[in-house]
């Protein structure tokens, strides 16, 4: 689903909204999340999941091209960590692949 997707879903859901004031809440929210995220803050949504910020230390990589080690410097990326409710709507709805069957280590 992209934003734009989730625009027009909640404007049809919600016939007193236009799309324009569709776009402009959800815009409204996701940039409030971003400013939380950026100031170092964790947002929790009850029954969806939490943002956070995990910290990657320094560590030694090397440039593919020539081989040479590169110091990667320390990094601070977002993470999302789904709720219970969440994850047992994704498990409940997840489609059963016959690979995904098989026991471990057979095919």
């Amino acid at each position: 689903m992209t934003r734009s997707d989730l625009v027009a879903l909640l404007a049809d859901r919600f016939g007193q909204l236009t799309q324009r004031d569709t776009e402009f809440a959800v815009k409204t929210i996701l940039d409030a999340m971003s400013d939380a995220l950026a100031r170092g803050h964790r947002i929790e949504i009850r029954g969806f999941g939490s943002f956070s910020i995990n910290r990657r230390p320094p560590r030694m990589g090397r440039n593919p091209r020539s081989g040479e080690q590169v110091l990667i410097p320390e990094k601070l990326v977002p993470h999302f960590k789904p709720g219970k409710a969440l994850r047992e709507a994704v498990d409940a709805q997840a489609p059963v692949k016959a690979d995904d069957a098989a026991p471990a280590g057979q095919a």
